[in-house]
């Protein structure tokens, strides 16, 4: 058979045909590759010359005392350029050494940690087969053995400069967390903080954001209103103000209110208001379920009855809703009996009540 594509006009080529195997004979590949196996192991500098080896050493041990000097640093910026209220500079500025500080301290961590893996460690290649079940006693036994061997081809305990200047750097990391977390916690009591909020006798209901006046015919069967104090945004910190002050309000049918004896004249006409601020960890509030008028954490699902005063009936809070007094004014208009009866917000502070 010619192949016209590769031979002379005229020239005849045998054409070979691959040989079938028969049923149960082995097919030897002549194109596979035999294993290799690891390269020879190189000696690194530190391996052949000690002098390198405690100079490798020493820059682990730099680049740790460097984390320290980071952390340090960082807390010192944090307390020596604090931010000033409305000073958009010093905000920058302390943010940045602060950022500056814990990048330093986290950077020096990662490359000591990667010089003395480089440079230090045992760097022989090796191949661990995974096992999928536990292994039997003298499996067990062996690991406990290659863990000691890797603790002694690192030099954990026995490199004691860098041992210590690694646990040092890492026993310092988590301060700067712990002071700014710290510096968060309220400055002054709060019992005393969460007692009062702006509410007053006589001050009108209004609503959020914008401030308008709510008259009890505007709340109708069913509806929700989230409501503010009135002249809260006059005020010098109307969202510290907010945060303690924000109330739902709800109109009912008043045969649906349960009320207990000295809350007869809490509400007006079925029209009720309480906290927004959640009373397990201070979410707000949000969810109103018509029907059932049921009041929804969003956070962790608290929920609380406002057929009965706002009692938990679900969730891990573990008080009602605080309850604001309100009735209305000559003109028509919701207003405040007094501010709450007790503290607003969660309830794991430390509170005295009257």
């Amino acid at each position: 058979m010619a192949d016209q594509g590769s031979a002379a006009p005229g020239t005849a080529v045998e054409k070979r045909e691959a040989p079938i195997p028969s049923a149960g004979t082995a097919v030897v590949r002549s194109d596979r590759v035999e294993n290799p196996g690891f390269p020879p192991y190189r000696p690194r500098v530190s391996d052949l010359d000690p002098k390198k080896e405690r100079q490798n050493e020493r820059r682990v041990a730099w680049f740790f005392w460097a984390s320290i000097i980071g952390t340090v640093f960082a807390i010192t910026a944090y307390i020596a350029f604090p931010i000033v209220e409305g000073d958009m500079a010093s905000v920058r500025l302390n943010n940045g050494l602060l950022g500056l500080g814990i990048a330093l301290a986290l950077l020096s961590i990662g490359l000591g940690a990667v010089h003395w893996s480089k440079a230090l460690m045992d760097g022989h290649d090796l191949v661990e087969q995974r096992h999928p079940t536990r292994g039997s006693e003298e499996t067990r036994a062996r690991a406990a053995e290659i863990f000691t061997l890797g603790n002694k081809e690192s030099g954990f305990t026995r490199r004691k400069l860098i041992r210590n200047s690694l646990i040092g750097a890492l026993a310092v990391m988590p301060l700067p967390a712990i002071v700014i977390f710290r510096d968060l916690a309220p400055a002054a009591d709060p019992n005393a903080l969460l007692k009062h909020t702006m509410w007053e006798k006589g001050m009108r209901l209004t609503k959020d954001p914008n401030g308008v006046p709510i008259k009890a015919s505007d709340v109708t069967l069913g509806s929700v209103f989230q409501v503010i104090p009135e002249g809260l945004y006059d005020t010098e910190h109307p969202l510290e103000e907010k945060a303690k002050a924000a109330v739902l309000l709800m109109r009912l049918k008043p045969e649906d209110l349960h009320v207990s004896p000295g809350r007869e004249s809490w509400n007006y006409d079925g029209i009720v208001a309480y906290s927004k601020i959640c009373t397990h960890v201070g979410c707000p509030v949000a969810l109103y379920e018509q029907q059932t008028h049921h009041l929804l954490c969003p956070c962790h699902q608290s929920q609380f009855d406002i057929t009965h005063e706002a009692e938990v009936i679900f969730g891990p809070a573990k008080r009602p809703l605080p309850q604001l007094p309100i009735s209305v004014d000559a003109e028509g208009y919701l207003v405040a009996q007094s501010d709450f009866h007790e503290p607003v917000g969660p309830s794991f502070w430390e509170r005295v009540h009257d």
